[in-house]
């Protein structure tokens, strides 16, 4: 049985009459099992060590507000930017290893932003693996908007540079482009990552304006090391993050915006079109300290 993070917490504590060392303990390894990330639960550990030492006792609720506490204030950290369209189109940068839903990603993003009655377009400048452009075909299909690919091999540079230049021309207002997911050489992701900004800026000025990374979510430390390359690749703005459908690993969110300090936007929550949603800060703590969780043990 997977237990939830509420649920965790509950048995790391679960016939104790005080905090001591031995709870603490219990909470850290309950924190870590979350996929919290060990730089973050030692941040909240050691604040909890503080508090306890100062008020002497502490009772199971006070040291769930506690946790709700800290939690609301790390995720405040990372608290998503609305995407402003005062100057179009908006040119989304698409990051993000193979295998994590970084192009199914890419058509749900497109329905999402074209239900909201925004013109979108996709680029395909994953140029390297037909079947990524081939899957990007048919996701465009499915959300009703607008594709640019050239045969594989091409250029991505190349790619994303017509794909803005068309966005322009037809007066899209969101674009997304797809780039290839490989981390086995950091130096080559950079160089191509960097390629793709100058031309987009080339395209028009100041795109892109967000570079947007895919993680899945189950992986947990997965997804922390494929932050960090990431993020030593280029300048990582948001994340999306896909398969959060539950909330046993659900420290994964708090770890990442913790760590990286960047805003998570979006959650695959599905693997239906529909199945993508603006993060809610609030919702998701709600979620991780659900007292309905402790009737489940």
């Amino acid at each position: 049985m997977a237990f939830s993070f509420f649920q965790k917490i509950s048995r790391a504590v679960a016939g104790k009459s005080r905090i001591d060392d031995n709870t603490l303990d219990n909470i850290e390894e309950a924190l870590i099992e979350s996929d919290m990330g060990v730089d973050t639960t030692l941040k909240i550990v050691d604040n909890l060590q503080d508090r306890v030492a100062r008020d002497k006792m502490m009772s199971f609720d006070e040291l769930v507000t506690y946790l709700r506490e800290e939690t609301d204030a790390l995720l405040d950290a990372g608290a998503p930017a609305d995407i402003i369209l005062d100057k179009k189109p908006y040119v989304i940068l698409v990051v993000g290893v193979n295998g994590v839903g970084k192009t199914t990603t890419i058509g749900k993003l497109a329905h999402y932003f074209k239900e909201q009655g925004l013109k979108v377009m996709i680029g395909a400048a994953d140029t390297f693996r037909a079947a990524a452009i081939d899957q990007l075909d048919i996701w465009a299909e499915r959300a009703g908007v607008e594709i640019v690919k050239q045969k594989i091999g091409s250029d991505p540079a190349s790619v994303a540079f017509d794909t803005v230049k068309s966005a322009v021309a037809k007066e899209a207002d969101v674009v997304l482009i797809d780039t290839a997911g490989r981390l086995h050489n950091r130096i080559d992701l950079m160089n191509e990552l960097s390629k793709i900004r100058n031309v987009c800026d080339k395209a028009f000025p100041g795109a892109p304006n967000e570079v947007m990374l895919v993680l899945d979510a189950s992986t947990g430390q997965n997804a922390f090391q494929q932050a960090k390359e990431f993020a030593k690749a280029t300048n990582i703005s948001s994340l999306v993050l896909t398969k959060l459908d539950g909330t046993a690993k659900g420290g994964v969110v708090v770890g990442l915006i913790d760590q990286f300090h960047v805003p998570i936007k979006f959650i695959g929550i599905g693997e239906g079109i529909k199945d993508i949603k603006a993060f809610d800060p609030k919702e998701f703590v709600d979620s991780l300290f659900n007292p309905e969780d402790l009737k489940k043990q």
